[in-house]
């Protein structure tokens, strides 16, 4: 089995990076997600699930929920309160607030969801995926208006930008959809009891 191709399935499976118009950060989004597919030495981007314990659901499918809601609610504050959300800040913060679950759930899959690298330099789940996810972000050079999106957890950046807070009320609404569905619980059950973090 030859190494997979993390920037075709990225491609793939995140079409909202055509709604990027800058190209250097459509290309400083995959890049990201590839370096942390690498790291973290997984066979596809859809093996990753959305929570440790909630494997039904990918990540994919929550980081598409979560910039599909950032989108429309960005839309409703343009139409109805003429504020002006930079849409490629806001795509690229959305499709990266959670690349840092390539590190964080390693270990919580099977063995054949991941392929044989060396994962041990990167992977574990020590370090939040919204803190490892920005720290990815920061190496391929995204720019400090998207990183300061990415952290998405209670008092993690302490200047929230209109865009991240985009970003953190779409997390919340896909993931208290996913909760629900997934275990009947809300998402502030779930991290009461389940999170290593605070909501």
């Amino acid at each position: 089995m030859g190494t997979p191709d993390y920037e075709s399935q990225v491609r793939e499976v995140y079409s909202e990076l055509d709604r990027i118009e800058s190209d250097a950060l459509r290309e400083a989004v995959v890049e990201a997600w590839v370096l942390g597919l690498e790291r973290g030495g997984w066979q596809d981007i859809e093996d990753i699930p959305y929570a440790w314990n909630i494997h039904e659901i990918t990540n994919v499918e929550h980081v598409r929920g979560v910039t599909k809601i950032a989108l429309e609610s960005a839309r409703v504050q343009r139409e109805f309160h003429d504020a002006d959300p930079d849409i490629d800040v806001l795509v690229a913060a959305c499709l990266l607030h959670d690349v840092g679950k390539c590190y964080e759930y390693v270990d919580h899959v099977d063995a054949e969801r991941l392929a044989g690298t060396d994962r041990e330099r990167y992977a574990s789940e020590e370090i939040p995926h919204s803190l490892s996810g920005y720290a990815l972000a920061h190496e391929v050079g995204v720019p400090l208006t998207v990183q300061r999106a990415i952290p998405h957890f209670l008092g993690e950046v302490p200047k929230r930008t209109l865009e991240a807070e985009l970003v953190k009320s779409a997390n919340s609404a896909s993931s208290n959809a996913i909760t629900q569905s997934a275990m009947g619980i809300t998402l502030n059950e779930w991290v009461d009891e389940y999170s290593q973090t605070t909501g």
